[in-house]
């Protein structure tokens, strides 16, 4: 059981603190039943975000307490133990602060809303990214809305998609939308589709992907696929080859399921890692030869996409009061437009050089 929630990403924070006041971050009480656990690894479970060196240091520097008392990572933590992780900077407020950001609203009604981010924009405030979220400009919009009754009204985050994705995301404006909509996601009844430019060609012109995702066991930072359902939670991508450029190809993906990096840790694990996708293997050359001439094309590609590959182009749904079918699709953003368009001409002199 753990009592009020802090920010476990404030354990960044950790080294160098030079404050003679302390903060808790967190109060967990042990369960009954918990087996013997060493405490780092007890945390680990309970953290999440939270990398072991992050947590070794922390106890460490005696920020970790078992029942009042400084321990060490090899400590076996016991039935009814209470823990404390306390911290020089105090736990960051939750309360979301109203932005004037510029919102790319496609569509708008009493119940939701459809918004097309671009690449580049957090969708939630987090560790490092507390402002110029989505979200922040979400809440200054509805509160200065006249039907927003002194702000009552907050943005219902349905659905996310990555920071350095872009395209469309639905938002509930109502506590009824965001029941129905989220039952929506959750029966896998909305219809998404997205558009990426992967590395090489895949065999098949159209297939499935299947296998559970998961934090991976080496790098907690990144998704990988288990394809017999050891760890993580299932996960299915219908993909289909729209275009093919020798080295690279566009791909279209309709998610059947929605797992953080679903399509990336699927399209990696399939063998075609997103283009400069720098998290999963993407931001360096995977097909093609070696040569001075390509290594410039490509680094020049890079610049004009300057991340990964990944747009949401549409999305369909059942419209929580009216009951009809709405479906919205938006158009592909300059950067992605340009990377496309270099690898649409790079293909062609491939097959002018091979037709010769």
């Amino acid at each position: 059981m753990e009592l009020p929630e802090g920010r476990e990403d404030d354990l960044e924070d950790l080294a160098g603190a030079d404050s003679d006041e302390l903060f808790e971050h967190h109060r967990i009480q042990v369960d009954k039943g918990q087996a013997l656990l060493r405490l780092d690894k007890f945390l680990m479970d309970r953290l999440p975000n939270v990398t072991r060196n992050k947590l070794q240091d922390a106890i460490k520097a005696e920020s970790v307490r078992i029942n009042g008392k400084a321990t060490k990572a090899s400590y076996k933590v016991k039935p009814l133990d209470v823990i404390t992780v306390t911290l020089a900077t105090p736990p960051r407020d939750t309360d979301v602060v109203p932005e004037d950001i510029p919102l790319n609203i496609m569509y708008e009604d009493e119940e939701l809303m459809m918004i097309n981010k671009p690449a580049g924009m957090v969708v939630h405030p987090a560790y490092n990214n507390w402002s110029g979220t989505l979200v922040n400009g979400l809440v200054y919009y509805l509160q200065n809305l006249p039907t927003s009754r002194n702000g009552e009204i907050r943005p219902g985050l349905v659905h996310r998609i990555d920071k350095d994705t872009s395209g469309l995301l639905v938002i509930a404006k109502t506590e009824l939308a965001m029941a129905v909509l989220a039952r929506q996601f959750f029966d896998h009844s909305i219809e998404r589709t997205y558009y990426a430019i992967v590395w090489g060609v895949p065999d098949l012109q159209k297939g499935t992907i299947i296998g559970h995702i998961g934090r991976s066991l080496k790098d907690r930072k990144v998704m990988a696929v288990y394809p017999d359902g050891e760890f993580g939670k299932p996960a299915v991508t219908h993909y289909e080859v729209l275009e093919s450029f020798t080295y690279c190809s566009l791909v279209k993906c309709n998610l059947e399921t929605g797992r953080t990096h679903q399509i990336r840790a699927h399209m990696k694990y399939l063998g075609h890692p997103l283009f400069n996708d720098s998290t999963y293997g993407g931001d360096k050359i995977v097909k093609g030869q070696q040569t001075g001439s390509y290594k410039a094309f490509v680094q020049n590609t890079f610049d004009a996409l300057p991340r990964q590959a990944l747009h949401a182009k549409s999305l369909g749904f059942t419209h929580p009061t009216t009951g009809e079918f709405i479906f919205f699709e938006s158009d592909l953003p300059d950067d992605f437009k340009a990377g496309l368009e270099r690898w649409r001409q790079y293909g062609q002199v491939l097959q002018d050089r091979i037709h010769v």
